[in-house]
């Protein structure tokens, strides 16, 4: 179905991919903005719910409030951090560029979306927000594969952010993303560079046939 080049283009993409933070005021053209919502668009979802919406944000006065939504998290998140004395470190990282960035997309999930019976849903409700994520990822693929920056915020109140965005009060807002240009696209994700967190070893995360099961038996 795909050549060998185009294979590897795909699987260099998903490692290449960055949650970014700082960006440049440089626009992002109306084409290209379109074309990573319209990735986002072409996500599977259960039951072909599509459960997402996309508020494209692109004001400063209200991309102010959004990253005082943010803010005002982020420092009550410091509180959890102070036992362990990793509070001054956590509240130095740069966790969003939400005033930077010439774009905001806000991506929205309607647990509504197809009625009370969607194919697939009666056993796990929460795909419609599983639905939602996979829209997002291929966001952030297709912005890394433009030469795009995105970063994924979440650090909020969704009642703030229902607030601040006039958003019906059933529905989700899932993520804030900020999208432009960057000239600081890092190798590696921005908490193992700084030392919060490092990538699991994935033989530890693959079990066979059950739970904790870490050889696989190959009889029959």
């Amino acid at each position: 179905m795909f050549s060998k080049d185009e294979k590897e283009a795909v699987h260099r993409v998903i490692k290449t991919r960055r949650d970014i933070r700082s960006f440049l005021r440089t626009p992002v053209p109306e084409k290209i903005l379109f074309q990573l919502i319209e990735a986002a668009h072409h996500a599977p979802s259960v039951g072909f719910m599509q459960p997402w919406n996309f508020i494209i944000i692109s004001s400063d006065k209200v991309k102010e409030k959004l990253a005082w939504a943010a803010d005002k998290e982020r420092r009550a998140l410091s509180i959890h951090y102070e036992n362990d004395g990793r509070a001054e470190k956590f509240l130095a990282l740069k966790i969003e560029g939400l005033k930077e960035a010439p774009y905001t997309i806000c991506v929205t999930c309607d647990p509504t979306r197809g009625g009370s019976h969607v194919l697939g849903r009666n056993s796990i409700p929460e795909t419609d927000l599983m639905s939602t994520a996979c829209a997002i990822q291929n966001m952030m693929l297709a912005a890394c594969a433009e030469g795009v920056a995105m970063g994924w915020v979440s650090f909020y109140k969704k009642a703030d952010i229902r607030d601040i965005l006039v958003i019906p009060p059933h529905i989700d807002p899932v993520a804030l993303l900020s999208v432009g240009y960057t000239d600081n696209y890092p190798k590696a994700p921005i908490l193992e560079t700084e030392n919060w967190e490092k990538r699991r070893n994935l033989s530890e995360l693959i079990s066979y046939e059950k739970w904790g099961e870490i050889e696989q038996n190959t009889e029959d």
